[in-house]
């Protein structure tokens, strides 16, 4: 079986995790997947958005325990790479041109909840288990966290993470991690709508205002609004060079 099932609808890819029996847990092999494909996509000449979704009842349940035996303290090179892995797929959302929705449903815990809000937008079932249970197994919620603090009121975003309960549907809109919350069988529709959307700007307006959105997040208000009038003045040339 393929860890990753990927479907163009016109110009919108789907990427599908696809380890349902494991409520689609990350190995190495489905975050290697993962990652290879959302590089694939972003150079895609084709591909103008991305939709993130998971086989069977669930987004993502996490990182797969069962490889953890294998990544112990003697094998420290298995281990930092793993982990390097991880890093580079959680950032490669924000890195991409193009913009990724997720559609979540059943369980997004852990690993999975940081794929969920590393996505640009998300739309959430009203059913969903959306949480950090790491705690409750004695770990931590390492790389995953850095994406929450940033999304999430402080006080909000601690305690997903110390309570370790998940939440549902209309707590992540409440909360701001859903962009929509719709009936199980409706979330990949509406994804889909959403990416058919957004896929049909200008691809170099929607690449530049993505890039922007992101740099401008990590700035102060002076540096922000310098980076947007740079921006502002690139693509006014842009424009006028494109004119008949």
């Amino acid at each position: 079986m393929n860890e990753l099932l990927v479907e163009d609808r016109g110009a919108v890819r789907i990427l599908t995790m696809n380890r349902p029996e494991k409520h689609n847990a990350l190995n190495t092999a489905l975050t290697q997947s993962l990652f290879d494909a959302l590089r694939d996509a972003d150079t895609a000449a084709d591909v103008h958005a991305v939709v993130l979704t998971g086989a069977g009842k669930s987004f993502c349940a996490g990182a797969d325990t069962t490889e953890f035996s294998a990544l112990v303290p003697e094998a420290p090179h298995a281990v930092g790479e793993r982990a390097q892995l991880t890093t580079h797929l959680h950032l490669a959302f924000s890195r991409m041109a193009k913009p990724v929705i997720a559609a979540v449903r059943g369980n997004a815990l852990g690993g999975g909840a940081g794929l969920a809000i590393a996505c640009d937008m998300a739309v959430m079932s009203e059913t969903v288990r959306f949480g950090y249970p790491e705690l409750k197994h004695g770990i931590v919620a390492a790389v995953v966290m850095s994406n929450l603090v940033r999304q999430m009121g402080r006080k909000q975003a601690f305690e997903l993470l110390a309570m370790a309960e998940p939440i549902d549907g209309a707590r992540a809109l409440a909360l701001g991690i859903a962009n929509r919350v719709e009936p199980d069988d409706k979330v990949l529709d509406a994804a889909v709508e959403i990416a058919t959307r957004v896929a049909s700007w200008s691809p170099i307006a929607m690449a530049t205002t993505k890039r922007l959105f992101h740099r401008v997040a990590d700035l102060t208000l002076a540096e922000g609004l310098d980076a947007g009038r740079d921006t502002n003045i690139l693509m006014r040339g842009f424009r006028a060079k494109a004119a008949p």
